[in-house]
């Protein structure tokens, strides 16, 4: 038997504009903006809500966008979309490729601000099947962890009111069609690090006079290695990349510093903590092994939260999204190492769902090689890489996962 909320989610999605959605996409994807430099997106967004009916406010939090919708006494629901790009140079080859040298939607959020956008002007156009207050957010610069705490911290809720629940969603590989739900830990932390190791600059032929920092950052690297393969216990998950290691101007000058930064993932707060210290001492033990005329900086930077949602939250959507999608659609695939800045929406306590829509064509998916689940997840193109380009198909789907989602804590009719 279909339930209340999500016969109105189909009756309200059953004549979207999809054609002017995938135009909107197509835009969005020709025209990335880099994270708080979203001022094209956000007028975009803002325009649509507004026509949608919206009370809008525009550059909360730097960039972001806003939309109020009250509809009677009821619930506040609040939908998110995040609208950063990455500094990544396309090579899909798509006809509606970025034209932004060095910049791409590489990670989805051109299609989630259409997701969103689709969502808002049905529901504001079928208002008649709900009761409450829709609270639609165009978050800047999920990509580097600041955009939902600047959009907190510039008075998001008490300028607009404290939601009752907080719904969101990403692209991700996998055949288009399946909507993976995790009721609890559902992404993982990210905690970003920068070591400066100070040497003894000098010329290349004299090695013996100076304290070369790219042999000690060399050897720092290779040691790195072990945190997680010897120090974190096998139950435990957790990923370490050194993402970058520079040094050096010349091939004949020992330069008198290198840096290395590099990426933490972890799925609790020990293990975090356990990884950091590691970190730090092996940076000091390699230093000192080598003579370094200072001790290593050692420096914590971004952190990204662990996306833990709400189980009775995510139970509630998910079982939406079964009968809309149809049984096999919704799955728990376990927690993903990706991360998101979303939970700082919720301060600590107001309940969210979060929750995933595959996207990868159809066709794509049937070429890539293997012959398993993770083989194929492998083998396609996955976020932020620069072949990165979702089906269009799912333009349409995901709308109707943030429409019957909000409906399953709205009042409906």
């Amino acid at each position: 038997m279909t339930s209340t909320a999500a016969r109105a989610a189909l009756d309200l999605t059953a004549g979207l504009p999809v054609a002017d959605l995938e135009d909107l996409y197509r835009d969005l994807h020709r025209h990335p903006e880099l994270s708080l430099h979203e001022h094209r997106t956000a007028r975009k967004l803002a325009g649509r809500l507004r026509g949608a009916g919206f009370e809008t406010a525009e550059g909360v939090g730097g960039t972001g966008v806003v939309g109020r919708l009250r509809n009677g006494d009821g619930p506040t629901v609040l939908l998110r979309a995040d609208m950063d790009a990455l500094p990544v140079q396309e090579a899909t080859g798509l006809p509606y490729a970025s034209t932004a040298p060095g910049v791409m939607h590489a990670c989805g959020h051109d299609l989630h601000v259409t997701w969103l956008t689709g969502a808002a002007e049905a529901l504001a156009a079928g208002r008649d099947a709900w009761h409450g207050t829709l609270l639609v957010v165009g978050q800047p610069a999920e990509e580097t962890g600041q955009g939902a705490a600047r959009m907190v911290a510039d008075g998001l809720y008490e300028r607009f009111g404290r939601p009752d629940t907080l719904l969101g969603q990403h692209a991700a590989p996998g055949p288009a069609g399946l909507y993976p739900h995790v009721p609890g830990l559902i992404m993982s932390a990210s905690t970003d690090v920068d070591i400066v190791v100070h040497g003894r600059g000098g010329h290349g032929s004299r090695p013996e006079a100076t304290v070369d920092p790219v042999v000690t950052a060399a050897h720092l690297v290779t040691r790195l290695q072990t945190v997680v393969s010897r120090e974190i216990a096998a139950g435990e998950s957790a990923v370490l990349t050194v993402g970058r290691i520079e040094a050096g101007s010349r091939h004949n000058i020992i330069p008198a510093e290198a840096r290395i930064a590099l990426n933490l993932r972890t799925q609790s707060e020990p293990v975090r903590q356990r990884m950091l210290a590691a970190v730090r001492r092996i940076a000091l033990g390699e230093c000192l092994a080598s003579g370094c005329p200072r001790e290593p900086e050692v420096t914590v930077g971004s952190t990204f939260p662990m996306t833990v949602n709400d189980a009775g939250a995510d139970a509630a959507v998910a079982a939406v999204h079964g009968e809309v999608f149809g049984a096999g659609t919704v799955f728990d695939p376990g927690p993903a190492m990706g991360s998101e800045d979303f939970p700082q929406l919720a301060l600590g306590a107001i309940p969210y769902a979060y929750w995933f829509v595959t996207t990868t064509p159809a066709e794509v998916w049937e070429q890539a090689p293997g012959g398993t689940l993770p083989e194929k997840l492998a083998a396609v193109p996955s976020n932020h890489s620069p072949h990165f380009a979702p089906d269009l198909s799912t333009v349409a789907p995901g709308v109707r996962t943030l429409v019957s989602g909000a409906l399953a804590f709205l009042s409906v009719a």
